[in-house]
């Protein structure tokens, strides 16, 4: 496995990145791009998330595990990071676009060089059109923006403060023609004003992992877990419930079961991965 610095022969650059206007003269990379075949997904978000912020990620990515797509982010603190991780955790192939050169020790955040190497050793990449040497400058994270843009079928934004650089990265989506997708937030978190403002511009609500492969015109495999040997006829009902999130109070109805018995169940459930619980409504997984 050859992690060494290169620089991109023309014909190696992502093709959708050679349509933008302002496309990049160099690009260098570390590690292994995926190949062209492969939906490429934008993950941005604010550097200061919410735990809603957190579950959002970890719970779309999850979604997307075994599906042809691979994450492209930042490697910057707050949603960036988790993207990565996300993707990590459910073998999702991932490439991270720091504001900075490629080399070690000028690699930005310098926190998530640990990360860096994570991602290359998961047979991932770093890519950069900067210099392997150019150290992070406040210009360059808005011009690394477009790159992440560029390169990608789609752009999920999750959280974004009213001065956040994701509504840089939001609007070259739009410029660029590519899909931008948004996770509705909090009516009372600072972080919802950017997804808010853009899902009023027209930009692809998300609410759960099944939205995004539509949008790359995949069939969600909404049934598979339905097609288990390896779960009880009890736990197969309990799916068939779930094809809509459910409150526990609302699942318990439908299943027509003592509330203490369909309480062990789902505490079962959630112990074997199979549903989890957020913000009052439980999802299938």
């Amino acid at each position: 496995m050859n992690l060494d610095i290169r620089q991109l022969s023309s014909d190696e650059f992502p093709q959708l990145l050679t349509e933008i206007p302002d496309a990049p003269k160099k690009l260098y990379v570390r590690g292994t791009l995926p190949p062209a075949d492969i939906k490429l997904l934008a993950v941005v978000g604010s550097r200061k998330y919410t735990p809603y912020g957190k579950q959002a990620v970890e719970t779309l990515l999850k979604g997307l595990a075994g599906y042809p797509i691979a994450i492209i982010s930042g490697l910057a603190l707050g949603i960036d990071s988790l993207a990565h991780e996300a993707a990590l955790a459910s073998n999702l192939p991932t490439i991270a676009v720091p504001g900075s050169g490629l080399n070690d020790d000028v690699l930005y955040p310098s926190m998530h060089r640990k990360l860096a190497q994570k991602i290359l050793v998961a047979g991932g990449a770093l890519l950069s059109e900067f210099e392997p040497d150019f150290r992070a400058t406040p210009y360059s994270f808005p011009q690394r923006n477009r790159i992440m843009a560029g390169m990608s079928h789609a752009v999920l934004m999750i959280e974004a403060a009213e001065k956040s650089g994701t509504l840089i990265t939001a609007r070259l989506t739009s410029d660029y023609n590519r899909e931008l997708l948004v996770v509705p937030g909090s009516i009372f978190s600072a972080n919802s004003f950017g997804p808010h403002l853009f899902l009023s511009l027209g930009a692809t609500p998300i609410t759960r992992s099944a939205d995004i492969l539509r949008v790359f015109g995949m069939e969600p495999a909404a049934k598979s877990a339905l097609l288990r040997t390896d779960i009880s006829e009890e736990e197969r009902q309990v799916m068939e419930a779930l094809q809509t999130p459910l409150s526990r109070d609302e699942l318990i109805v439908a299943l027509a079961l003592k509330t203490q018995d369909a309480n062990i169940l789902l505490s079962t459930m959630e112990l074997k991965g199979l549903i989890t619980e957020e913000f009052g409504k439980i999802h299938a997984l």
